[in-house]
Order: structure tokens, then sequence, then C-alpha cells
């Protein structure tokens, strides 16, 4: 896939599966605008990896930190990378989010719903209406939603589960809204993904067996869902909008 002069801002860009996209995007010819969160462990680390790796393929690449459930700082992004690149945005891909942590019902509290809501659909709701003025036909939003937003997500998970079907329904919504204009946006739902995520978040037995229930019999890779974003990304999926795409080898069916 080509994606010579088109400039794509990346959310959470710099590791695991962002990082694995930054450089697929690189290796695509897009430009490039990648955010990180600060606060990260190893997250100036991680970026300056990130930049030497994309620079290695040649790529024109700026790095942004920014905490994107604070809509100054997901304006801050968008910013930059208007002045780095011009006027005009043709990829937003938002990564961005995660699990945080398990806690069921009774363990839950307000704070917790605000976090996981906050960090997993109000930061693609806050990019998605911060860069919507510079985008022009032809342009595509890809957005990360989970295998979690389909069957309500494993022990602990609840709102981490509706915080991604959230992202599905909203990738459908922009996708009528934005439409009339040429612009697409899809959404990726994966499966198991072998990620620090998973390292972090899921007990090792589990990650055993439901890579044992996928047709393919293993967990997924980063580049491989690096590639179908990179598609998602250009014209050669130019039919393709609303949608949210299962990838998980084979785990699950919609």
């Amino acid at each position: 896939m080509n994606l010579s002069g088109k400039v794509a801002i990346i959310t959470g860009g710099v590791r695991d599966i962002g990082r694995e996209i930054t450089l697929a995007m690189a290796e695509a010819g897009a430009k490039l605008v990648v955010n990180y969160y600060a606060a990260e462990e190893n997250a100036e680390e991680n970026a300056a990896e990130t930049v030497r790796l994309a620079k290695e393929k040649g790529a024109e690449i700026i790095t942004v930190a920014g905490d994107l459930m604070k809509m100054d700082e997901v304006e801050n992004v968008v910013a930059k990378g208007i002045e780095a690149f011009g006027d005009r945005i043709d990829v937003l891909v938002n990564v961005a989010g995660g699990i945080v942590g398990r806690k069921k019902i009774e363990e839950q509290d307000e704070n917790w719903y605000n976090l996981l809501m906050d960090l997993n659909m109000k930061t693609v709701w806050a990019m998605t209406k911060a860069v919507r003025p510079y985008l022009g036909e032809g342009s595509s939003i890809v957005n990360f939603a989970s295998q979690a937003g389909r069957d309500g997500a494993g022990g602990g998970a609840s709102l981490y589960g509706a915080s991604k079907a959230a992202v599905m329904g909203f990738t459908r919504a922009m996708a009528k809204e934005l439409g009339p204009d040429g612009i697409r946006c899809n959404a990726l739902c994966p499966g198991m993904i072998a990620t620090k995520f998973h390292d972090d978040h899921t007990p090792a037995q589990a990650r055993v067996n439901v890579a044992g229930a996928t047709a393919l019999r293993r967990e997924g890779r980063a580049e491989e869902v690096a590639d179908l974003v990179v598609y998602l990304a250009s014209d050669k999926s130019s039919f393709l909008s609303g949608n949210n795409i299962d990838i998980n080898g084979g785990l699950a069916f919609s």
C-alpha cells in the first residue's frame, strides 16, 4: 500500500501495536504525527526509539506528548501536526486506550467508571472532533475497539468492554455523518494479540487457553494488526466504511 504524501496522526503510537502501526505507515510513505502519554513508564525512551526506527525507513516524523483525556492537550497534538506538515490530515488512527486493571462491579466506583470511559471512548471522540476541520475527501479514520466490545470482556473488565462497545457505535455513527464528505471511518476489534497489554493484564494460562481456542491455534502479532490499519488508511479500501473488523485468528465470528 502507498501512503506517500498523506499526513497521519497516530495516538498511542510508540509501543506495542501502536509502534508497529507507526513503522508500517512509515514504510508506506506517510508523514507521521505520533502521540504518546509522557507519564507512562519509559515513555520518552519508547518515543525516541520509535522515531529512530521510523527515520530508518525514511519517514518524516514528529512525536507529541499529550494526555488525550484532556481536550487542550488533544488540540495541541493536532496543532503540532498542522504546524509540521500543513493544513490537512489524511489519516487518524486512534490506538490510545487500555484496560488499566480488573475490578468487579462491587469494587468499582465513579472514578473508575470515568477513567475507563474517558481513556477508551473520550479520547476517540476528542481526537475525531479536533481533526474534523482538517479532514478532506479520501481521509480515513481507524479506531481501536476490541473483541471485548462484542463479547462483554473477561472477568473484571466490564467497563473496558462497555467503553469499546461505545467506540464501535461511535465508529458507525461517524461513518454515516462524515461519509457524504468522502471521509471513511472503520474500527478494528482485535482478539488476543501478543503485547505488553496482555503481559500486564491477562493471566498466562488464560492466554494459552485463548490461543488454543482460535482457528489458527495462536496469538496474533502486532505487525499483523498494523498491516490491516495501513490497508484501511489507504485508497485500496476506498469503499469500506462503518465496519468493526474482527482480527482474532478465528476465535469468534461476527
